[in-house]
C-alpha cells in the first residue's frame, strides 16, 4: 500500500504541483488548503507524513504542528515544514513547534523528493500512536423529554473536549429530525441515513470517514438530515450497533445525540455507552418523567455510577429546587453526579460553546 501524504498550502498552485510530483514518486496524495482543515484531516486519515506550509491566513502552520503535537493521535506523524521564511529565527521556531525537517521554497523537486523518502524512512514502522487502535469512550446524551436541550448539551460536550485537545466525534442518530449539522453551520448531511443503508460489513472506518462533516473549528461530526422522510428508512439494530461500534476505534471521545425517549433501539445503543448523560429540566412533569426513565435504566443495566444528570434550568429568575429536594424527586438511591446548568448558551457557527 503506497504511503500517504497530506500537504497542507494555502497557495493551490502549490499544493497541486507537490501533491502531482508525490504522486509521481507513488505516494497517496492528501490536500489541505487551511490549518483548521489540516488538523481534522490528519487526525481523520492518519497520514504517514505532513508537508505543512507556516504562512497560512487562518492558522500558522507553527500553530498547527503545536496541535498535531498535542493530539495523541497524531502526536507521532513526521511533519516537514515547507515554506519561504529563509530566517534561522523561522527554522528554530519550525523545530520547536515539533518539526522534523525544515525545507525553505523554492526548492527543486528532486530534494524534497528526497528528504520525503528519507523521512518515511525513518519511521518506516508504524507511526500511528500505540493508542490509536484502541477503543474511545462513548458518551451518550439522552433527553427525558423533548425541548429541553439536549442537542445543545451534546454539541458543547463534543466541542469542550476538542477545545480540550482531545480528537472527538460528534454523531446525531436521530434521522429525519437530526438538527446539528444546522445548529453547526453544516447543512443538512445524512452521514448516518448513508452509513445505516450500507450491508452490515462494510460498516468500518473508511466508509464513516467519508461521510464526516467538519466544522471550521476542526470538529469532526456524523449528522442526521431533518428531512422527515429520513425517518422511515429501514435499518436494523445490528447496523446501528456496528456503527456506534466502529465510532469508538475513531473518535476520543465519541458524544452521541441520542434524542429522546427510551425506544427499543436506544435501549440497546444506551447499554454500549461508557457515560450516559441524562439531560432534564427542572419541571414537575419532567422530574416525574426522569424518575421512571432512571428507574427503567437501573432495571436494564446496573452501572448506575456512568449515569450523569444534567438539570438545564432555563428560567434564569425562578429559585430552582434544592439539590436535595431534586434527589428525592428523582429517587436517587445510588450515586450518580447531578449537575446544574444555568443561561446554557452555544455558539453554533463558532468553535467556542460558553455558559
Amino acid at each position: 500500500m503506497a504511503e500517504k501524504i497530506l500537504v497542507v498550502d494555502d497557495d493551490l498552485d502549490s499544493l497541486k504541483l507537490i501533491g502531482l510530483m508525490l504522486q509521481r514518486n507513488g505516494y497517496e496524495v492528501s490536500a489541505a488548503s487551511a490549518g483548521n482543515q489540516a488538523i481534522a484531516k490528519a487526525a481523520a486519515e492518519r497520514p504517514d507524513l505532513i508537508i505543512l506550509d507556516v504562512m497560512m491566513p487562518d492558522m500558522s502552520g507553527l500553530e498547527v504542528c503545536r496541535r498535531l503535537r498535542k493530539n495523541p493521535d497524531t502526536k507521532s506523524i513526521p511533519i516537514i515544514m515547507f515554506t519561504a521564511k529563509t530566517l534561522i529565527d523561522d527554522k528554530v521556531a519550525g523545530f520547536e513547534a515539533g518539526a522534523d525537517d525544515y525545507l525553505t521554497k523554492p526548492t527543486h523537486p528532486a530534494e524534497l523528493a528526497s528528504r520525503v523518502k528519507a523521512m518515511i524512512g525513518r519511521n518506516a514502522t508504524p507511526s500511528k500512536p500505540a493508542g490509536a487502535g484502541a477503543k474511545g469512550a462513548t458518551i451518550g446524551v439522552l433527553g427525558v423529554k423533548g425541548g429541553v436541550g439536549t442537542s445543545t448539551i451534546a454539541i458543547n460536550i463534543a466541542a469542550a473536549r476538542h477545545m480540550a485537545g482531545d480528537n472527538p466525534i460528534l454523531a446525531d442518530i436521530r434521522l429525519g429530525i437530526g438538527s446539528t449539522g444546522l445548529s453547526l453551520g453544516l447543512g443538512k448531511s445524512p452521514g448516518i441515513a448513508n452509513v445505516l443503508s450500507k450491508p452490515l460489513e462494510e460498516i468500518r472506518p473508511k466508509l464513516i470517514e467519508s461521510e464526516l462533516a467538519v466544522h471550521n473549528s476542526g470538529l469532526r461530526t456524523l449528522l442526521s438530515s431533518p428531512h422527515p422522510t429520513d425517518s422511515a428508512i429501514q435499518y436494523s439494530p445490528d447496523a446501528v450497533l456496528a456503527l456506534v461500534r466502529t465510532l469508538r476505534s475513531m473518535g476520543r471521545p465519541v458524544v452521541i445525540d441520542l434524542g429522546c425517549g427510551l425506544t427499543p433501539t436506544i435501549a440497546r445503543i444506551q447499554q454500549e455507552m461508557d457515560h450516559l448523560v441524562i439531560v432534564i429540566d427542572p419541571l414537575t412533569v419532567t422530574l416525574s418523567m426522569a424518575r421512571d426513565l432512571l428507574q427503567e435504566l437501573d432495571r436494564s443495566r446496573e452501572d448506575a455510577g456512568r449515569t450523569h444528570i444534567v438539570v438545564v434550568n432555563r428560567a434564569a429568575s425562578s429559585a430552582p429546587p434544592s439539590w436535595n429536594a431534586l434527589s428525592k424527586c428523582l429517587g436517587m438511591k445510588s450515586a450518580r453526579s447531578l449537575r446544574w446548568l444555568q443561561n446554557w448558551r452555544c455558539m453554533p457557527s463558532s468553535s467556542k460553546c460558553q455558559l
